[in-house]
């Protein structure tokens, strides 16, 4: 298994951790580490010494399967050149794409190398895509076949119980992500200003991730929103579990996405949730039945979703509910017993 480390922040690095801890004791798992935050020269030493690790791994260990996590720019280079070293080792490759922005990211190429990039997806005996219609815009534009494709949705982690939301004294809001505008953590900041000042009151937001928290902090000065909206940078899992247990209403207004585990994750603790229809949310959240879906950018849809849900508890409770029981099937045993699937698939 190659990708990022397991301690970047990030969706993949997330995944990794979650796949990794819940693997059946009959799957024994490699993992490389491709990629680190850091300075060039870190990033460039930490894949050289990838390249070499899975060199000497592919001649020296018994390999059935190379898995390759990748997502877009210069993850898709990293991962295009494991791929050729499995391929010309002649090791089945299977592929898992979690890129929120690669049809962006591909679109951007020249023509050649697009092509180029096309036969090299092709060699994979398997494309693991999070949703329909990332798997139609690979066919199309890749050249895959369908049978290459498969769509897995990201897997949750469920907690046993959760809390009694109901007369909420104050009803928190909850954002987890990239602070930026991909995520429409902007659009959310000018959301919120737009309510009635009696509903700023009723309600915070917390918005934990790292990336522009500089340029979020000075637009929740301009609006005057320092009472309301905090900002406790990038978290751990621990915290973030702490954070959606207290959370009654959960938003990410993204402008492109593949499919959101910390949208999954909020599902799970049975939270209503405020998202928008890109990458593979639509397929999972149905418009007033387990969540509210606004249009990208819609700053005055998404603050009215927000303020629907703060003056009706009874909305609130019922999206919740419906929320968890809709991401039921995503447990990560259900998705590993599709992996363990997937890979009798490919060896047989």
């Amino acid at each position: 298994m190659l990708g990022p480390s397991l301690l970047q922040q990030g969706g993949i690095s997330g995944y990794e951790k979650l796949f990794l801890e819940y693997a059946p004791s009959e799957i024994q798992i490699y993992h490389i580490i491709t990629h680190e935050d850091g300075s060039i020269a870190l990033k460039t030493m930490v894949f050289l010494k990838a390249i070499w690790k899975f060199i000497w791994i592919l001649r020296a260990e018994e390999v059935d399967i190379v898995q390759l996590e990748i997502s877009q720019r210069g993850s898709v280079l990293r991962q295009a050149i494991m791929t050729l070293l499995a391929w010309l080792f002649n090791k089945p490759i299977v592929l898992h794409a979690h890129g929120s922005q690669f049809h962006l990211f591909y679109a951007g190429l020249a023509n050649w190398i697009q092509k180029l990039l096309s036969w090299i997806f092709c060699k994979c005996k398997r494309l693991i895509v999070l949703s329909e219609s990332w798997k139609s815009f690979y066919i199309e534009n890749l050249g895959l076949k369908p049978e290459q494709v498969v769509v897995f949705y990201n897997p949750v982690k469920f907690p046993l119980e959760v809390p009694h939301r109901s007369v909420s004294a104050k009803v928190n809001l909850l954002f987890l992500g990239r602070i930026g505008q991909r995520k429409g953590a902007f659009d959310l900041i000018k959301a919120f200003s737009l309510l009635p000042t009696e509903y700023k009151t009723r309600s915070s937001l917390i918005m934990a991730g790292d990336g522009d928290i500089e340029e979020a902090r000075n637009l929740i000065t301009t609006l005057n929103l320092q009472n309301y909206i905090q900002l406790p940078g990038w978290i751990g899992s621990d915290e973030r579990d702490i954070l959606l247990s207290k959370a009654d209403v959960f938003v990410l207004p993204s402008y492109n996405e593949g499919l959101p585990l910390a949208m999954l994750e909020a599902m799970a603790w049975e939270l209503p949730v405020i998202v928008t229809p890109v990458g593979g949310i639509p397929e999972i959240v149905t418009q007033s039945e387990n969540g509210l879906i606004v249009n990208p950018g819609s700053i005055e849809q998404l603050s009215d979703a927000i303020r629907s849900l703060i003056e009706n508890e009874d909305l609130r409770l019922s999206l919740g509910s419906k929320a968890r029981k809709s991401v039921f099937h995503l447990d990560i045993k259900n998705h590993w017993i599709s992996f363990l699937d997937l890979y009798r698939s490919v060896l047989s």
